[in-house]
């Protein structure tokens, strides 16, 4: 009888292990499948944010008027460029101040866009100011003015600027691709 309870026993005893380790492996498989689940969520997330932003930039800066201005160090430039100063048509566009990090991506032929806006189509004039330091330590700035045609469809206006001393023009303006 004895051998019997103690039979009794052990089989209630593995049936409730076997039953534990069967519903942690449920387990395992649902935190699985929400882990996955998440996953997916995440990546739509992400995809619909960009397709926003995307929209968004479409909505703001159409085609038929967009406007962006690009700015780079001519190479081998030792110019310390610390501000840009963006005027279009007489109007303030954009005032920017360069970080040393900025400053040292640009050095080593970064370009950056410091202008994005919308102007109609037809003849304009862009006016660049820039400030900065020589290697000398002496202060530079320059300022000058550049028509440009804005067509229909988007325009890229690239500027390369430089110092006195490089016998390159102090700003340069033309057409970016």
């Amino acid at each position: 009888m004895r051998h019997v309870v103690m039979s009794l026993v052990l089989n209630a005893v593995l049936a409730v292990g076997l039953t534990a380790a069967h519903a942690q492996d449920a387990n395992r498989e649902q935190m699985k499948g929400l882990d996955e689940q998440v996953q997916e969520v995440k990546s739509d997330v992400l995809s619909i944010a960009a397709e926003l932003n995307q929209l968004e930039e479409k909505l703001l800066y159409p085609s038929n008027t967009h406007l962006a201005v690009f700015v780079t160090i001519a190479p081998g430039e030792t110019l310390r460029l610390d501000a840009m100063r963006v005027h279009i048509d007489g109007q303030l566009a954009t005032h920017y101040i360069y970080t040393f990090k900025e400053l040292e991506a640009l050095q080593k032929g970064g370009v950056q866009r410091i202008y994005t806006g919308n102007v109609a189509s037809g003849q304009h004039e862009i006016e660049l100011s820039l400030a900065g330091k020589l290697a000398s330590g002496q202060d530079y700035t320059r300022t000058e003015r550049f028509p440009f045609s804005k067509e229909v469809g988007p325009k890229l206006i690239g500027v390369t600027v430089a110092g006195p001393d490089s016998g390159k023009p102090a700003i340069a303006v033309g057409d970016w691709h």
